[in-house]
């Protein structure tokens, strides 16, 4: 969803959901007057959101439909505030370490990833396998926290990472999960297109394989996506049965025990239901 694709007399899109907010908490139902430069500054840095990667003064300001040299002002004065950052070497734009600090501040915010942060500690610690929590990022799964224990991996997993829809245990579990709207647009975001999750010939398998995913409550990879490394996911539920995060264990495949039933799994599946109880709880 572009929130700053719609534009109406210089009123941005986010202008517009902040009236709708603002109208619905007041009952004014009167425009709320607000500063369009910092409208269009907000075009930027979420034009650069959307990219999830660092854009050239051209490509940003395309995307942001702004001319280069109007681009060019606002990056400058983003960049004073910390939100954008210029890299020396590439002059190549990517967030900075204040529009991070918001981010942060943001999901610390969130009732699911408090609960889930120190129970995920405890279980990386007593299980000796790295955890990761992942929520529902615009490309996709994204790794939000990442508990390290015991076993080296080798592969490059950190704070950010988007895992695939089809191919990762974690992923599987947000197709089985999360609303139909929703998953829609990340694999769109994800894949490039809007086409459906899986090819129409390979619909009916992949339906089955997210209703034993549903019937289960985990699900898992063995040496996919990345040789040697299998993993466990299952998915933290709120009262109203709504995915709020998931929780992956990830292991080498000769050391981490997957069966479904194993130790591993139970430990998982019980921080899960522990973390859905206090989201309940609060």
């Amino acid at each position: 969803m572009d929130l700053f694709s719609a534009r109406t007399n210089g009123v941005s899109g986010m202008s517009k959901a902040a009236k709708a907010a603002t109208d619905s908490e007041t009952g004014a139902g009167k425009q709320q007057r607000g500063i369009q430069s910092v409208e269009v500054g907000g075009r930027l840095l979420h034009a650069l959101a959307t990219a999830r990667a660092p854009l050239a003064l051209s490509d940003l300001a395309s995307a942001a439909d702004i001319a280069p040299g109007q681009a060019h002002a606002y990056l400058v004065s983003l960049t004073r505030l910390g939100l954008i950052k210029r890299d020396d070497l590439s002059g190549r734009y990517e967030p900075g370490p204040l529009s991070l600090r918001l981010g942060l501040m943001r999901l610390a915010n969130q009732p699911a990833f408090r609960a889930a942060v120190p129970r995920v500690a405890a279980l990386a610690e007593e299980i000796g396998f790295s955890v990761a929590i992942c929520t529902a990022g615009p490309q996709g799964p994204t790794i939000v926290r990442y508990e390290h224990a015991g076993f080296p991996l080798h592969v490059n997993l950190h704070l950010g990472t988007v895992m695939s829809l089809p191919a990762t245990s974690t992923g599987r579990v947000f197709c089985a999960f999360l609303a139909p709207a929703q998953l829609q647009t990340m694999w769109a975001n994800q894949s490039g297109n809007t086409a459906d999750i899986v090819a129409p010939a390979e619909r009916k398998a992949f339906d089955a394989t997210l209703a034993a995913i549903r019937e289960r409550g985990i699900e898992r990879g063995i040496d996919a996506p990345s040789p040697g490394i299998s993993s466990l996911a299952v998915p933290v539920l709120d009262a109203a049965g709504e995915l709020c995060v998931a929780l992956t264990v990830i292991g080498p495949s000769g050391a981490i025990d997957v069966n479904w039933t194993g130790p591993i799994a139970r430990a998982l599946q019980n921080a899960a239901r522990e973390i859905g109880a206090d989201i309940v709880a609060h």
